[in-house]
């Protein structure tokens, strides 16, 4: 009797007319399956740890021991695991808060970079705010070091800057300017928090936190809300009049 997973002309005629089954399909080896053993076969190599894990060093260290086929899909791993390197180096490349004068501002602020946030503080040590917000900003530099933390004293930065609007916050984001908080009212004095300045910073899209809600209660305009509260009493104050 002839085998029906024989490939001859018969049999393809028996197939076309549903007299015998279809010939089993072979299964194909994707290039995602290849990857797929390559990456066990030198995960085992590596006693378990895996290659996202490993380190330049301990890459090199078993690349000897690997054939033609992983060495093709193992260098791939190498150049992509260099580049997230060189990237996760590109991001933490600040890390402190720096001093700038007038003269770096270009350079600094407005010449920062692609994607880079510039957090940028005009200061005086004279004021004890601003004293208190430098000590927190250079907290919240070494926690998020992608992003570009400055400060500048503002008789260097902005001539002729009034004290009154001291401190001074301005956000940047790629050289555009995206937010700014001038004067003491915004940070609610001395007992400010740095977890306040992180929430005020994360709000603005400028880092990421882990706080899930604002550390107190937003500063509300006492000065806007005592006029709203006034024009509401005069305005009851005229209806009553009126019923006279």
């Amino acid at each position: 009797m002839q085998d029906p997973n024989e490939d001859t002309e018969w049999n393809d005629v028996l197939r076309a007319k549903g007299i015998i089954p279809p010939k089993p399909q072979e299964t194909e080896m994707t290039e995602e399956d290849i990857v797929n053993m390559v990456e066990s076969a030198i995960q085992e190599k590596s006693e378990g740890k895996p290659m996202d894990k490993m380190t330049l060093d301990e890459l090199d260290d078993i690349e000897d021991e690997i054939d033609e086929e992983e060495e093709r899909i193992f260098e791939q791993y190498r150049k992509q695991r260099m580049a997230e390197m060189r990237a996760a180096q590109m991001k933490a490349k600040f890390g402190e808060v720096r001093e700038i004068t007038k003269a770096d501002y270009v350079d600094e602020v407005n010449k920062a970079g692609d994607g880079v946030w510039v957090v940028l503080h005009i200061y005086k040590d004279s004021i004890p705010l601003c004293k208190l917000l430098n000590q927190h900003l250079s907290l919240l530099a070494r926690k998020n070091p992608q992003v570009k933390f400055l400060k500048s004293i503002s008789s260097l930065c902005i001539p002729n800057y009034p004290d009154k609007n001291l401190p001074t916050i301005f956000l940047y984001f790629e050289g555009d300017l995206k937010k700014q908080w001038v004067g003491p009212l915004n940070f609610g004095g001395m007992n400010f928090k740095c977890d306040e300045l992180e929430w005020m910073l994360a709000k603005a899209g400028v880092l990421e936190t882990e706080l899930e809600a604002p550390p107190k209660p937003e500063v509300k305009d006492v000065m806007n809300i005592a006029i709203k509260q006034s024009t509401i009493n005069d305005t009851n104050s005229d209806d009553d009049n009126d019923w006279n």
